[in-house]
């Protein structure tokens, strides 16, 4: 059983940066491929970045590519989801997951266990 809270959320202007945090109970953290998403009022959860057991492997969504940046350190049981360049499409619920293995991150229903999700609000 892995228990995930997130943390960091907030409002930032357009352009602006923020650091999310997601400190998972238990010690497989490590044994764990973590991932992003968020969801937008009205819309379905949508896949945002995921990063492999090591931290080896990163993946992406298009939408922020260039612009985020997932990492993790195993030691303190933490995954950051690195936000830069924020634009008010951003906004959205982030939740971070845990999942055994590494394919197909970005398919929502493969991830075991979620956090409760914290709000991210851009204004332009």
């Amino acid at each position: 059983q892995v228990q995930l809270v997130e943390s960091g959320g907030g409002l930032v202007q357009a352009g602006g940066s923020l650091r999310l945090s997601c400190v998972a109970s238990g010690r497989t953290f490590s044994s764990y491929a973590m991932g992003w998403f968020r969801q937008a009022p009205g819309k379905e959860r949508e896949f945002v970045a995921a990063i492999s057991w090591s931290g080896g492997s990163t993946y992406y969504a298009d939408s922020v590519k260039g612009r985020f940046t997932i990492s993790r350190d195993n030691a303190k049981n933490t995954v950051y989801l690195q936000m830069n360049s924020l634009k008010p499409e951003d906004t959205a619920v982030y939740y971070c997951a845990a999942r055994s293995g590494y394919t197909r991150v970005v398919v929502a229903r493969s991830y075991d266990y979620w956090g409760q999700g914290t709000q991210v609000t851009v204004s332009s």
